[in-house]
């Protein structure tokens, strides 16, 4: 097979491919005849349909799905021979002859080929970028404190009502003062969540065993309240206007923790801190290493928007690129791809800017980086739900099972990848220390 490149410009090219019949001939012999070892047609036994019924029936179809797939691995197979970085994937030239499988046994196909522009990614001292230090002040410790006691308080029968006590009863609706056959048990209610204070002070200090009479309609903001602890649909939910009465048989209390050893070892395991004092410099450290994924986040933006823009003035392919992206997303409209194009180009530039540092630098993803970056996901998940000490075994199951799914698979290699290159830009550029707040951190992304 010929194949012939032929630059347009600096970016754009036309690969030629010159199929004989030579390069197909034997393929689509061998194609034909498995089919007549399976082809199952009437009048003839498995196996003894005439080849020249097989070719009829199927000739065609063998032909095109041979040559595309000698074309393909020829294609790609010269684009990465002679180290032609491509963006996107080469499409059907505009300019392409129509072809004849009928007429024809030799065949020129003619493809676009978008090629990445040439650059330098020269990263120095010269290059300054601010790296945000979030502070962690003692709000935010109180904040975290309280957080814990609350996650690992506990739930206590009490006699009297308060604001935020969940309070069980019977209840039965007042028709003239008297009651009514509406009647539910064991409802759940609790007063915080009343929208009038009237009618939340009615629960205030009420105990166990004692009346209480009020207004659902006047007392919750909608429907869906009433339904729910009456037991109700919300259109049934939407007529009730009358009081009703609860008779209290329960009062459940949130006890928050106290801060004791009991609390320590059950927020980061047993002794590994033993005083509040411990406790709240713990809670400081975890803290400042949660922000400072988020200060290396925005670190990443600002290193980007910087390279990014040192690339103004950068020819690219764009009547390729337009083509390509609407041949391959069928949702995409062209009034999207035009508001779309500016921010795909940088995307663009910035995954070139990897490229080539990732080139240059050598850098490489191993199973242990992916075991690794697992396990800190994984630990970041427990810390959600407040689960702070996960022993190291359930940790490595857990980024185990993760590692199972090549789609997480796939996006944990890019993220580690962006790590390293991160810590490459880190080494090389100048950066510049910002000592900011949480609120000003986060003003940021507004």
């Amino acid at each position: 097979m010929n194949i012939e490149r032929k630059n347009i410009d600096e970016v754009n090219a036309i690969i030629t491919l010159h199929v004989e019949k030579s390069d197909y001939q034997e393929k689509v012999e061998k194609t034909l005849k498995d089919y007549a070892k399976k082809a199952n047609v009437p009048g003839f036994r498995p196996g003894k349909v005439p080849a020249s019924m097989i070719k009829k029936m199927y000739g065609k179809q063998v032909l095109g799905e041979t040559i595309n797939q000698v074309l393909g691995e020829k294609l790609y197979g010269y684009i990465k021979d002679n180290d032609i970085q491509v963006l996107g994937e080469p499409l059907p030239s505009e300019s392409q002859s129509p072809i004849n499988f009928d007429l024809q046994e030799e065949f020129d196909f003619v493809f676009d080929v978008a090629i990445a522009p040439e650059f330098n990614v020269d990263l120095n001292k010269r290059i300054s970028v601010p790296q945000y230090e979030i502070m962690v002040d003692d709000t935010m410790v109180d904040n975290a404190v309280k957080s814990h006691t609350a996650r690992f308080g506990e739930y206590k029968e009490v006699d009297e009502v308060v604001e935020t006590d969940v309070v069980k009863g019977d209840i039965v609706e007042l028709v003239d003062g008297k009651e009514g056959e509406l009647k539910v048990e064991s409802v759940v209610l609790c007063p915080k969540y009343m929208k009038n204070e009237e009618q939340k002070s009615l629960f205030a200090g009420a105990k166990k065993g004692q009346p209480v009479v009020f207004n659902p309609k006047t007392a919750f903001e909608n429907e869906a309240e009433i339904a729910s602890f009456l037991k109700m649909t919300k259109e049934q939910a939407a007529n009730i206007t009358s009081d009703f009465q609860m008779t209290i048989t329960g009062i459940t209390r949130h006890v928050e923790a106290e801060l004791n050893q009991e609390l320590f070892d059950k927020a980061f395991g047993e002794g590994v801190v033993k005083s509040e004092e411990e406790f709240k410099n713990k809670i400081k450290e975890d803290l400042k290493s949660s922000l400072s994924i988020d200060s290396d986040y925005k670190l990443l933006l600002d290193v980007r928007d910087t390279l990014v823009k040192k690339l103004d003035g950068l020819v690219f392919p764009d009547d390729f690129l337009k083509r390509w992206v609407l041949a391959t997303n069928e949702k995409m409209t062209q009034e999207d791809l035009d508001k779309n194009y500016a921010d795909m180009i940088k995307d663009l530039k910035w995954h070139l800017i990897k490229e080539k540092i990732v080139k240059a630098n050598e850098i490489k993803v191993n199973d242990d980086d992916l075991m690794n970056f697992a396990k800190k996901a994984a630990k970041a998940q427990f810390a959600q739900y407040g689960m702070m000490s996960i022993p190291e075994e359930y940790l490595e199951d857990y980024a185990k099972n993760m590692l199972k799914n090549k789609d997480a698979v796939k996006n944990m290699v890019d993220k580690v990848v962006e790590e390293k290159v991160l810590a490459v830009v880190k080494s090389s550029v100048k950066l510049n220390s910002k000592e900011v707040s949480l609120d000003e951190f986060n003003k940021m992304f507004e």
